[in-house]
């Protein structure tokens, strides 16, 4: 069966808590659950994951490529806007990387306009709160 990772950023983990006028209620363990019910029905599997540390998120991305996986939805948090190494391990990769955002970026403060990972991402999909994971999803099966 072919696996989706699903790489989830800075304090993601506070899903649910942090700011759910901005991001919502859900958390990432609800969200994770949505992924991974839709995901048998794509006849795919997820690999989610969250890390607070950039390295981890670089490793991971060069692990999905190890492992010949489908694609790999990212949600790289404050690195989106930050992370030059982030951006270089996407461009490094064969793997489709799909850009997921809960907010849209581009209604919010300025220095969240610049996405260092949709330079280097295939797609982008934002502002759609939870749905925006299924609908990366949904993407990635078609790949």
């Amino acid at each position: 069966m072919a696996i989706v990772y699903v790489l989830n950023g800075p304090n993601l983990n506070l899903l649910g808590t942090r700011e759910p006028e901005i991001y919502g209620h859900d958390t990432l363990d609800d969200i994770a659950g949505q992924l991974e019910d839709r995901a048998r029905e794509l006849e795919l599997e997820v690999d989610i994951r969250q890390s607070n540390h950039e390295g981890h998120l670089v490793d991971w991305l060069h692990e999905a490529q190890a492992h010949d996986a489908k694609a790999v939805l990212l949600n790289a948090g404050a690195f989106t806007h930050t992370s030059i190494a982030v951006h270089d391990a996407i461009k490094a990769i064969r793997t489709p990387v799909i850009e997921v955002h809960l907010s849209n970026p581009h209604t919010r403060e300025d220095f969240r306009h610049v996405s260092y990972v949709g330079r280097a991402a295939r797609g982008t999909i934002a502002g759609f709160g939870a749905l925006s994971y299924l609908l990366a999803l949904e993407a990635a099966a078609r790949f």
